[in-house]
């Protein structure tokens, strides 16, 4: 049978018991059209690039399936009708990735190296010694 992947974005205010209930939908219909789902992966609640649906995060899943292509049509069906779902993408792999995702190493690399600031919060050290400056002397203002 073909191999996909299907990822889907629920909105930001749902709980994760929700998120992981429509995971389970999804795996239902999956497994109701003679396939199976090899793998779920939840990526958390995620920043968007832009608003989507006036939602600025969304909680992201990753299903690996292998699957018949009519269980496919009718998941990416249900999903479209979801209200609770902002976006979904369903592609045809040649296989599955071993282990984590990529998206789930990245979480467990962050994890380790512990809080780092952001770009905008780094410590420049002090500022080097500029010395006298020479500027000329400021004009001051006649008020005539």
């Amino acid at each position: 049978m073909p191999l996909y992947e299907h990822v889907f974005l629920a909105r930001q205010d749902l709980a994760q018991a929700q998120v992981d209930a429509l995971a389970e939908a999804a795996t239902k219909i999956i497994t109701d059209g003679e396939g199976k789902v090899v793998k779920t992966e939840s990526w958390g609640l995620r920043s968007l690039a832009y608003r989507m649906q006036k939602n600025r995060k969304a909680h992201f899943v990753m299903l690996e399936i292998d699957a018949p292509a009519p269980a496919i049509a009718e998941l990416e069906r249900q999903t479209g009708i979801n209200e609770d779902v902002i976006r979904f993408m369903t592609i045809r792999v040649d296989a599955h990735e071993e282990g984590p995702s990529a998206m789930m190493r990245k979480q467990e690399r962050d994890r380790e190296r512990g809080d780092r600031p952001d770009r905008g919060d780094r410590d420049r050290g002090p500022r080097p010694d500029r010395g006298d400056r020479d500027r000329a002397p400021r004009r001051e203002r006649e008020d005539a």
